[in-house]
């Protein structure tokens, strides 16, 4: 502040310089008295020199709110961005595979926001952190102060999607299919990481693209399709021929008829051409 003093009367002092000898006897030299004495073109003189005086101190007043609303700006980003660091320290470690991005609202520059020597402090209910929308106490001990601030919170995760329409019964390759990030809020049901583990499988609807591949969406044995049902017996590997009666995808157990004595069984779909029983 004392910098911007001196500025603003060095402007002052240029601008003396420039005056006329009355306007520097009104500023420096004359009493209320005197003023009353002089003549109109040195009255003229006195009321241009006072529009100088006042407009120096529009000046210094206009610096002076400047500088003040700078600094309680910065104090506002210090506390939002404290408010983002604190909800990713609490969200970093919600799954590996998803990334975090929090965007904090801006608090309204019209709150007063004091200096915290010690540090301000975050908090947030722990049930509200799988939220979209987060808020957040700001607090701070050394005088009882605090506020309520909002956070958006977006989770996105790398996933397969689909690249381009994809029509029903089209068995899926590597040419339309692509990774993705996707907003986890979007994946009602498994969602795929690998390409390789797609190829082959079935889609059961017409899918736009962009779409993520879900479990709910594809068959990698449909149902009516014949398959071969694998069976380790006695340290024997015993394979036949059989028709599904249901769709599945990897990992899904699901009726079967062996195709020789129409007997039904429950199998393990560990293929788009293979199912296991466990016996």
């Amino acid at each position: 502040m004392r910098a911007l003093s001196s500025n603003v009367a060095g402007r002052l002092e240029q601008r003396k310089t420039s005056l006329p000898d009355c306007a520097l006897v009104i500023i420096d030299k004359m009493t209320p008295t005197e003023h009353e004495k002089v003549d109109m073109k040195k009255v003229n003189c006195q009321l241009l020199t006072r529009n100088i005086i006042g407009s120096a101190a529009i000046l210094l007043l206009t610096a002076f709110t400047a500088q003040a609303a700078s600094a309680g700006k910065s104090q506002h980003q210090k506390v939002q961005d404290g408010a983002k660091a604190y909800l990713m320290s609490e969200l970093g470690s919600d799954n590996a595979d998803t990334k975090v991005n929090v965007e904090i609202v801006d608090i309204d520059e019209r709150i007063a926001i004091p200096a915290c020597p010690e540090g301000f402090s975050y908090n947030a209910d722990q049930a509200s952190l799988s939220q979209s929308y987060i808020s957040v106490r700001v607090s701070c001990r050394n005088n009882d102060w605090y506020l309520f601030t909002s956070a958006h919170v977006n989770r996105t995760r790398q996933v397969i999607v689909t690249s381009g329409m994809i029509s029903p019964g089209t068995v899926l390759t590597s040419e339309n299919l692509q990774a993705a990030d996707i907003d986890v809020n979007r994946l009602r049901h498994t969602a795929y990481t690998d390409i390789d583990a797609l190829v082959g499988a079935r889609m059961k609807r017409r899918v736009r693209d962009g779409q993520p591949v879900q479990s709910n969406m594809l068959c990698f044995v449909c149902k009516g399709d014949r398959i071969t049902i694998s069976a380790n017996l006695s340290g024997m590997q015993v394979k036949t021929a059989g028709i599904a009666k249901q769709d599945g995808v990897v990992g899904d157990t699901i009726q079967v008829v062996n195709a020789n004595s129409q007997k039904a069984v429950i199998a393990e779909v560990a293929s788009a051409q293979e199912v296991v029983v466990s016996l």
